[in-house]
């Protein structure tokens, strides 16, 4: 093992319970040991991903969020503690996690709150009082968006929370202890509360700007924390004095207002939640009542970007803010959120930090820890932050949650792992018929259904047309915050070299009778982009491979005609030069799409925002001037237009399919782009499907 990881693999206690390494698994949505959105049981699919992962090295596993009352139960059966059958499950798991020499701390929590994740039919529900009473045996909307004070809700401003009464606080913190009493009956090693954190429940009642209560629960500092503090002093009388409990905490809300959240580099700008001066005063007071642990970070739903940093982020975001509320408490400080492994065991070494939280590399690749450990640190599969398979849930103007049912019972799936918390459907079965299959196209899923072909015990060729592998990756990743999507090709082009994959490049297929010898054939030829031929001039626009990978140069005003994900990402990468986007979008909202999580989507919203740039939404392109320098614009609402100067014009569209050969045709299958139009998830995952049968 490379030295600079050996503080990693220390070991440190928290309260009495000795934790064999400094690596924490954070909770993650999905990862719930008791089911997420179905009625309470040991969900078997978490709890063997959870067992894997403290095999492959994880010291401390805290599964998914679990609030103490059941929102999807049984009818008359509301409390988690209530569950005997779940305890016993739970019981006997325990002796086979022990086996790990792992610990596991349950995380519990009293509720979202106004972060709750309202989607369309919860929206309907919540704002009928006869359909939530009709549903409250199984689902309570009102009670599960419930807050300090009524709020509007982060995901359908509409919804006003409903306050929590005084008696369900107090049942609620009672659940708190009969639970983690009953937890460590069965073995658990400690709980952790969630929490003073991203703005959930407990968050909410903790700050100025969202507590507008007038009793015991509001107003003053010590009214405002007084519901985590008698949480943690009733699990310590019920669960006893040694039993750990863990807080999950943001040191500072990095939120300026509704649904605004403050940049990385933005100094200037008023705290709307908790601020540093109030944080280092309140680890302590929490600190005092009895929390053994403070597991850290930064932001709210408002600022989301911040509790689940996407690429745009830099790495290791909230250290220097965790390293410094350290200084306010005895107890053991960990931090997640982009965590390089290196920089945290820099800083646990110099004793800055006791443990390193780190959540989405444990879907991405469940061998990370070992590799590690023996070296072979190359062969990690890299986290890109993409959050297309762990947590998928968005939202543009207008929309509540987007995120589509299936979706919002399976979180934590990966879009770069498909086996991760799908075990049984994708597994590598080794083919008993080897077959010899020509993989036409060398991006991502050509890719992929080589290695996973490979791996069955087939023999893929690939043929890809350029000179280089990657496809249209390589555009994607040549923006200078794409680090780790660079990482993720140069990942790939490794493996096709270990696993001794023959590849042609500058060897384009057009017709399948060029190819003989092949039992199959996949086509993973991608995509192009769109054009607009209805426009005048369209061909005087340049798109993303000709900006981003080609490196063409560009005019200080670069106009994007459309303004989804992949033009805000490059007028991003722009703005970071010094340039000075402009982009004319038909939705009324920027990156108006389903399945792009709103931490991605919002940092690129506030970043349009913050960096001023011209934005002209529910407005399209309608013709380009002859020296490409300027553009009419037409308002989609009065039809007015009026022209944009500009030195540069990209086209952001989007992009269509580019299938081979008949749809039908024998021993021809397809994957990716050519196939519909998606994400890496999309990709991946259909390279898997195809690559199984065969």
């Amino acid at each position: 093992m490379d030295e600079k990881y050996s503080a990693l693999f220390t070991p440190w206690k928290i309260g009495n319970v000795e934790i064999k390494n400094r690596i924490v698994q954070c909770s993650m949505g999905g990862t719930s040991l008791f089911g997420w959105m179905e009625p309470n049981h040991l969900d078997k699919e978490a709890a063997y991903f959870l067992l894997n992962r403290a095999q492959d090295g994880v010291g401390l596993i805290l599964p998914g969020m679990q609030c103490v009352r059941d929102q999807m139960g049984i009818p008359g059966r509301h409390w988690l503690y209530q569950n005997d059958k779940l305890f016993k499950d739970l019981k006997e798991y325990m002796v086979e996690f022990h086996k790990t020499g792992a610990k596991l701390f349950i995380q519990l929590a009293a509720g979202m709150g106004r972060s709750m994740a309202i989607n369309g039919w919860m929206s309907k529900v919540h704002e009928n009082n006869f359909l939530n009473k009709l549903l409250s045996p199984i689902v309570d909307v009102q009670l599960s968006c419930a807050s300090c004070s009524p709020t509007p809700n982060r995901w359908d401003e509409n919804i006003i929370s409903h306050e929590l009464t005084v008696s369900q606080i107090k049942e609620m913190v009672e659940a708190f202890g009969l639970t983690a009493k009953r937890l460590r009956e069965a073995g658990v090693d400690g709980v952790e509360i969630h929490a003073v954190h991203e703005g959930y429940l407990l968050d909410q009642f903790t700050m100025k700007n969202w507590n507008f209560r007038t009793d015991q629960y509001g107003g003053s500092f010590e009214n405002r924390f007084r519901f985590p503090v008698e949480i943690v002093q009733c699990i310590k009388r019920m669960a006893g004095k040694d039993f750990p409990v863990s807080l999950r905490y943001s040191v500072v809300s990095k939120t300026k207002g509704w649904g605004k959240g403050a940049l990385p580099y933005e100094e200037d700008f008023e705290e709307f939640g908790r601020d540093m001066e109030e944080s280092e005063r309140a680890v302590k007071y929490l600190s005092d009542a009895g929390y053994d642990m403070f597991n850290c970070d930064n932001g709210t739903y408002d600022a989301w970007y911040w509790a689940h940093p996407p690429q745009y982020m830099p790495d290791n975001c909230n250290l220097k803010y965790v390293e410094h509320i350290k200084k306010f408490t005895d107890k053991p400080v960990v931090c997640a959120g982009r965590m390089d492994p290196v920089a945290g065991a820099q800083a646990v070494a110099e004793g800055k930090l006791d443990g390193v939280a780190i959540a989405r590399q444990n879907l991405v690749d469940h061998e990370w820890v070992h590799k590690i450990m023996e070296g072979r640190q190359d062969e990690i599969k890299p986290c890109i932050r993409c959050h297309n398979g762990c947590f998928n849930m968005s939202k543009f103007k207008g929309t509540p949650n987007l995120q589509s049912m299936d979706d919002s019972l399976h979180l934590a799936r990966c879009a770069l792992n498909p086996t991760t918390m799908q075990h049984n459907k994708y597994k590598i079965v080794p083919t008993r018929k080897p077959k010899k299959i020509a993989v036409i196209g060398g991006g991502i899923g050509g890719m992929e259904s080589a290695i996973v072909l490979t791996q069955r015990g087939h023999h893929p060729v690939i043929f890809e047309k350029s000179g280089e592998l990657g496809g249209l990756f390589l555009t994607a990743s040549a923006m200078s915050f794409k680090e780790n999507d660079k990482d993720l090709i140069a990942w790939y082009i490794r493996e096709v070299e270990k696993l001794g994959i023959e590849v042609h490049l500058n060897s384009e297929v057009t017709d399948f009778g060029t190819l003989k010898g092949f039992d199959e054939i996949i086509v993973a030829t991608g995509s192009v982009p769109r054009t607009m031929p209805g426009i005048k001039n369209f061909d005087k626009t340049i798109n993303f491979t000709q900006l981003l990978k080609d490196k063409q140069p560009v005019g200080d005003k670069v106009l994007f005609i459309g303004g989804g994900q992949s033009s805000c990402e490059a007028a991003y990468d722009l703005i970071l030069q010094g340039k000075h986007p402009i982009i004319v979008e038909y939705a009324p909202d920027l990156i108006a799409a389903q399945a792009t999580c709103l931490a991605n989507t919002s940092f690129l919203r506030d970043a349009m925002e913050y960096h001023k740039v011209p934005v002209y939404l529910e407005h399209t392109v309608s013709a380009i001037a002859d020296d490409g320098k300027s553009v009419v614009v037409r308002s989609n609402k009065t039809g007015d237009t009026f022209t944009v100067e500009c030195d540069d014009i990209v086209n952001g569209v989007g992009f269509v399919p580019t299938p081979l050969g008949g749809k039908n045709a024998k021993g021809v299958h397809r994957v990716g782009d050519c196939v519909a139009i998606g994400n890496l998830r999309t990709v991946i995952w259909r390279a898997w499907d195809v690559a199984m049968k065969l």
